[in-house]
């Protein structure tokens, strides 16, 4: 019940502080963003043969995509720069080691001129193979380079046709990198096969699928993705925690992304001073097929090993992200010159990867960690997760037993009288 009050506690401050947006001291926030930095955006469009398939509102796949193409390049913001990458657009013969390189930068990621890039988009007619896997490692280096978001939109219309070069591992490996990037998948066929394939990608980067089969579908969502590059977010810095307190880095403030082996733990370092309190959060999402009855614990212990507190999930195979997350008040000291406390943030899962499933790169991990001033009484937070409602529980108590004694009062006297009479 106390791990239980002081997680929920937690969390629930930790989402209302993100909410709020409460900006960190200059020099002190891992995550704060540059705004003179342009968010980019590629999207990556499936040209191979099958796109000329008429199942789309009466017409062709590929003439759906152009005509989305064209009305997101209109209403794109200004300040998003935006490229866009073909895969199966140019190699029309049977050479499947030729057709699986044929992916190309039809319009460099940059400063949109539209006429330009509507041009480069209406040539397209389709040809090849769907190599997704080298077209995400490509695109992922035309994002490569500066602070802002980065975002790539993957509109394909069948699985990919080069393995063993496996799209999902490539976007593990992108998402491995800590760069930041994120890949949304729109699937133009409601095929089982595509939808797991589409949904893996996006799944390992933090990104999502959408299965569309109508143009305004596919227009609407489209511009929706290419929009949310332009809001501002908080981008997580990637990390490395230690096998072992003595050896973690040392954090402040802010969102991180680190990789943390099956089974295995990570360790982390915070310093809290007096009258601050340290909360913290985390998620370990399963971006690939694992064994049900899985979970997370997040300890809070000192650097000589004695725990603070915890917060624990646990997971059956029904979601692909477990979190938890904790609360530790720092008291007051009477010395102004305290120095601060480490504490040492403790990550272990009890994930199981299952037959046949690669083990690396690790289980993708996200850290959140926020010192801010503690309450006015650090030990009110710490009385069983209660607080002040130790002086309702008693009173309740108090009158529950005066009620009890004035029931059986009653209870006898009204015997005695029916006795009596």
């Amino acid at each position: 019940m106390i791990t239980r009050q002081r997680l929920a506690a937690g969390i629930c401050a930790l989402l209302a502080t993100l909410t709020a947006g409460v900006a960190f001291p200059a020099g002190a926030v891992a995550d704060e963003t540059d705004s003179a930095a342009s968010p980019k955006v590629e999207l990556v469009l499936d040209v191979s043969g099958s796109m000329s398939a008429r199942d789309i509102d009466g017409g062709s796949r590929m003439a759906a995509a152009k005509q989305a193409f064209n009305e997101v390049l209109d209403a794109t913001p200004e300040e998003v720069q935006l490229g866009i990458r073909t895969l199966g657009a140019n190699y029309h013969g049977n050479d499947r080691k030729t057709g699986c390189k044929d992916t190309a930068q039809l319009y460099p990621v940059g400063t949109l001129n539209r006429t330009e890039a509507k041009t480069a988009v209406a040539t397209l007619t389709p040809t090849g193979w769907t190599p997704i896997g080298p077209a995400l490692l490509k695109a992922a280096d035309d994002l490569n380079g500066g602070d802002g978001t980065r975002r790539i939109v993957l509109i394909s219309d069948g699985e990919d046709t080069c393995q063993p070069l496996d799209p999902c591992e490539v976007a593990r490996e992108i998402a491995a990198k800590g760069i930041g990037l994120i890949i949304d998948t729109l699937g133009l066929v409601p095929d089982a096969k595509t939808r797991d394939q589409l949904s893996c990608i996006a799944d390992a980067t933090g990104g999502t699928y959408t299965s569309v089969q109508h143009k305004e579908e596919l227009s609407d969502r489209v511009g929706q993705l290419v929009d949310r590059a332009a809001d501002p977010v908080v981008t997580p810095v990637a990390t490395e925690g230690a096998t072992q307190c003595a050896g973690a880095p040392t954090l402040k403030s802010g969102l991180y992304t680190d990789r943390e082996e099956f089974g295995k733990q990570r360790f982390y370092r915070v310093d809290v001073n007096p009258g601050q309190e340290l909360r913290a959060s985390v998620s370990v999402g399963a971006d690939r097929e694992v064994n049900p009855d899985y979970g997370v614990l997040l300890r809070a212990v000192t650097v000589h090993g004695r725990e603070i507190v915890r917060g624990e999930g646990t997971g059956n195979g029904r979601t692909d992200v477990i979190s938890t997350g904790l609360r530790y008040p720092k008291a007051e000291s009477d010395d102004d010159n305290a120095p601060a406390e480490t504490v040492c943030l403790q990550v272990t899962n009890s994930f199981s990867a299952a037959s046949g499933v690669k083990t690396t790169p690790g289980l993708p991990l996200e850290l959140t960690v926020d010192v801010v001033d503690g309450p006015d009484k650090a030990s009110d937070v710490a009385s069983f997760g209660l607080g002040r409602g130790w002086w309702l529980l008693g009173a309740l108590v108090l009158t529950g037993f005066v009620a009890g004694l004035l029931w059986g009062w009653l209870s006898r006297w009204r015997l005695a009288v029916w006795r009596t009479n």
